[in-house]
This record gives structure tokens, sequence and C-alpha cells, in this order.
């Protein structure tokens, strides 16, 4: 118990410490924006990188764990269409569920293993981040081209859209420079290093100053819904599939823990862009990161 204080709660912590600053105004408003294009652009990027090129998957059941990940993502994706397309219902009002039911928040899916597990638990976070990203980009991003209204913004191909996604392009350059040999030379190495350990503590001030808990406030059926299938659904589909490609130690934990992390804001940004029900997004993103204060210290304890 006090090893899972010590590793989940300063996580939630610092969370609760950037809505703070935010609603006292102790930092502008005009700081939050700019601090998370950062962490998205350049710290995170950082942080996967260093942590793929320098690891050693000759330990890991790589190809099993990013089977069941995804395939966990993708059975709740047929799941939802289904429904929506039997329900005939509200097409904007869709992607948001399906985003916020497989999106997950890459800066508490790092920081929690990287908190109980070291750098073992954040290289597994590294390698699910590498196959997660992309797929759900890819799926988000056809969800709101196929069933989101009106757009505000550009419409961005599809493969643009996720082939240029930071995350992803960090992803592919740890993994060529580790598969390839090369590594990285001692001064990126160092100097990479320096930029990640500005990524997480970051990244939660800036997920928790992105919180609105007025927002919170008007939930309903569809957003307790989404708490329910991403907290709850989406690991027990994960938990099956790693089950049945045979993943179990480390690996089974960290592919669990991700499963259940809250969604990450950056689905409130594309709803915003696609019409894919911006204000829903928001209601169920706020309760979801609230709800995991909870349900991910209990998921720690049950698979520990």
């Amino acid at each position: 118990m006090q090893a899972l204080a010590t590793a989940v709660l300063p996580v939630f912590l610092l969370i609760l410490l950037g809505l703070v600053i935010r609603r006292r105004g102790w930092i502008t408003q005009g700081f939050w924006e700019p601090a998370e294009r950062l962490c998205y652009f350049f710290l995170l990027p950082a942080l996967l990188v260093t942590s793929l090129a320098q690891a050693d998957f000759a330990s890991l059941p790589a190809a099993a764990m990013a089977g069941a990940v995804v395939l966990a993502i993708l059975a709740m994706t047929a799941l939802l269409l289904v429904y929506h397309l039997l329900s005939r219902g509200d097409g904007p009002a869709f992607t948001a569920l399906l985003q916020t039911s497989i999106r997950p928040n890459t800066y508490i899916g790092l920081s929690i293993p990287f908190a109980l597990y070291g750098q073992a638990g954040l290289t597994i976070a590294a390698l699910i981040v590498a196959v997660v990203v992309p797929s759900v980009n890819f799926i988000s991003v056809a969800a709101l081209v196929r069933f989101g209204g009106p757009q505000t913004g550009g419409s961005p191909g599809l493969l643009k859209a996720v082939l240029l996604n930071p995350l992803i392009l960090a992803c592919f350059a740890g993994l060529a420079l580790n598969l390839s040999g090369l590594g990285l030379p001692p001064v990126a190495r160092e100097t990479l290093t320096i930029l990640a350990r500005a990524a997480l503590p970051l990244a939660l001030l800036a997920v928790g100053a992105g919180l609105d808990l007025g927002a919170a406030k008007a939930s309903g059926g569809r957003v307790a819904a989404a708490v329910a299938l991403k907290l709850a659904g989406l690991p027990l589909l994960t938990a099956g599939f790693c089950w049945l490609l045979d993943v179990d130690g480390l690996a089974w934990t960290v592919a669990l823990l991700f499963s259940a992390l809250p969604t990450a804001t950056s689905a409130y940004i594309l709803a915003r862009q696609m019409g894919g029900a911006p204000g829903l997004v928001a209601n169920i993103l706020t309760m979801q990161t609230l709800a995991a204060a909870l349900t991910l210290p209990l998921l720690v304890l049950f698979i520990a």
C-alpha cells in the first residue's frame, strides 16, 4: 500500500496542483497552451526516443503485447460502431463516445508505470505508445470524417494526420535507432535525457490545468457510459486478449494499466476541429480523469 501511495498519488497530486494553479491564477492563463505544446512537440518525444532507443526488447513479448492492446481497441471500436449503426444515433456524439473510449492520456500512462516499475515499466509503456497512438488517431480521424458534424478547422488527410503526429514520429525514430543498432550518440543521448526529465511533471500540471470542473457538473448518460467503457470495459477487453495471446508478467500489468487511463485533451482539440461534439468530449475527459484518481489505484492493488 505504501509503494502504491508513493507511486500513484503524486501523479494525481501534480494534476491537482495544475488545476489549483490555473484556478487561482498564480500563473497567467496564457502559459498553459504553450506549455502543453512544448510537452507535446519536444519534451514527450524526447522521452519516447530515449526510452525506445535504449530498450532491451529481447526480454519482452513485444508482438503479443502490442497485438493484445490493439485488438482490444479494435474490439471496442467495432462494438460501438455496431451499436451506433443499429441505434441510428447522433453522429458527432458517437465520435465523442468513440474517442473517449479508446484514446489514452499518454502523460499519465507514462508517469504511473515509471513511478511503479522504474525504467522497465517506462520501456513497456513507451512501446505501447508506439502502437496505440497511431491506432487511436487513425480510428478517431476516420470516424470524425465519416460521422462528424460541421468542421471549424481544415479536415486533415487521414494518413498525414497520423504520420505527422510528433509522438508517432518519436516512436518511429526511437525504434529505428534501436533495431538498427545505431543507438543514440552520447551528446544527443544526454541532451534528450535532460529534456525528458521535464516532460512528465510539466505534462501532468498541464493535464490538471486543462480540467473543466464546470463541464463535469453537466454529466449525463453518455458521460457515464464513456467513463465505464474507458476505465472498466477497455481494461477487461485488454485482459482477455492478453490471456488469449499468453501475455503475462510486467507486460500484462502495464498493458492493463495503460488501457485503464482517462482520455487525453487531444480528443477535445480534434473534436473541436472536426465537428465531434467538443462539449461532450470535455465533460467526459474531466469526469474520467476525476474517476481515474480512484480506479487506477484500485486496479494497481488488484493486479499487484
